[in-house]
C-alpha cells in the first residue's frame, strides 16, 4: 500500500461498490454451502437456517475428491513447472538476440499463440500417439505449450546484460548461469505465471472431458461436473463442492500474491518492445 495516499469520498464509494460487487457472488456461494436442501428451497437468498457442515463431507465423498485432488495437483503442477523451465530457456536466448533471426522467431511464437486449438485433430493425434486416456499422455498434451514465452521475453529484457558478461568472464556455464542468476532475478515473473498457469490447469474442464474417459484419472473439475443432474440438482451440495475445488487456488494465490503485481508490471513494461538485435557476450560452455 502506498503511504500517504488519500482517497476522496467518491473514490472510496466507488471502491466500496466495486468490492461489494466482486464479493457478493462469493458470499452467496459460501452461504449456500452451509444450507440444508429444504432450507435452500424455502429461502434461496436468505441466511442458512440451520447452519450445517454436512454438505462438505457429502460433497467430498460423493465427488471422490480425495483421488481427484491428487490428479488435479499432478495435472496443474507438472505442466506448470515444465512450462516455466522450457519458457525461460527459450525466452532467454531470443530476448538476448543470440540468433540471427531472433525477431522473426519471436514473432512466429507470438503469432502461434493466437491460433485456435482444434480439439478434434488433437483428439485424433492423441489416439494415434497413445496419449489418450492416460496420465502421462495428458501431462504431455498440457505441457507442450508456448504460454509464458512472450511474458518471459519482456521480463528478461529488464535484466542487465552486464550479468551475462560477468558470468562469462568468471567461467560460469550456461545452465548454471540460468539457474543461479537468471531464475532468481525472475522470481516475480515466475510466480505470476505460476499462478496463472496453475489456475488455468486446475480449472480446465474441456480437455479432461475429451482426453480422459477413465474415472480414476479425472480431475476435480470433472468430478464437480458430475454433481449436475439431468432432472434435479442439489445446489447446496454443489456450492460446498465448489468451495472445496476453489480452496487450493486460494492457497496458491495467498502464498504467491506478493510477487503478482511486481511480475505483471515487469513483464508488461517491455513485453511489446520486441527482441534486441545486439548480441550479448557468449556464456562459456560447461566443462
Amino acid at each position: 500500500m502506498i503511504r500517504g495516499l488519500r482517497l476522496s469520498g467518491v473514490q472510496l464509494l466507488c471502491f466500496a461498490v466495486s468490492a461489494g460487487l466482486f464479493a457478493l457472488p462469493l458470499v452467496y456461494l459460501l452461504l449456500q454451502a452451509f444450507k440444508t436442501y429444504p432450507s435452500f428451497l424455502k429461502d434461496p437468498t436468505g441466511l442458512p437456517h440451520p447452519w450445517t457442515l454436512s454438505n462438505f463431507s457429502a460433497a467430498w465423498s460423493q465427488g471422490d475428491f480425495g483421488t481427484e485432488m491428487v490428479n488435479s495437483l499432478l495435472y496443474a503442477v507438472v505442466p506448470d513447472v515444465l512450462t516455466l523451465i522450457l519458457g525461460v530457456f527459450l525466452a532467454f536466448p531470443i530476448s538476448r538476440g543470440w540468433f540471427r533471426r531472433s525477431n522473426l522467431l519471436y514473432g512466429f511464437f507470438v503469432f502461434s499463440g493466437f491460433l485456435p486449438a482444434g480439439l478434434i485433430p488433437l483428439f485424433g493425434e492423441a489416439q494415434k500417439l497413445g496419449l489418450y486416456d492416460n496420465q502421462v499422455g495428458y501431462l504431455i498434451l498440457t505441457s507442450l505449450t508456448g504460454a509464458g514465452f512472450f511474458f518471459f521475453v519482456g521480463y528478461i529484457k529488464t535484466i542487465p546484460r552486464e550479468l551475462d558478461e560477468a558470468a562469462a568472464m568468471d567461467g560460469c556455464g550456461y545452465f548454471r548461469f540460468v539457474f543461479t542468476i537468471i531464475l532468481p532475478q525472475m522470481k516475480p515473473a515466475l510466480a505470476t505465471f505460476a499462478i496463472f498457469g496453475f489456475v488455468a490447469s486446475w480449472n480446465n474442464l474441456i480437455l479432461p472431458l475429451i482426453m480422459l474417459s477413465d474415472s480414476t484419472l479425472w480431475p476435480v473439475t470433472r468430478g464437480l461436473y458430475g454433481f449436475f443432474g439431468e432432472h434435479t440438482t442439489q445446489w447446496p451440495l454443489i456450492a460446498a463442492a465448489t468451495v472445496i475445488v476453489a480452496a487450493p487456488i486460494l492457497v496458491v494465490f495467498a502464498v504467491l500474491q506478493r510477487h503478482l503485481v511486481e511480475g505483471v508490471a515487469g513483464g508488461a513494461a517491455t513485453g511489446s518492445a520486441g527482441v534486441g538485435n545486439a548480441p550479448a557476450a557468449a556464456v562459456a560452455a560447461e566443462e
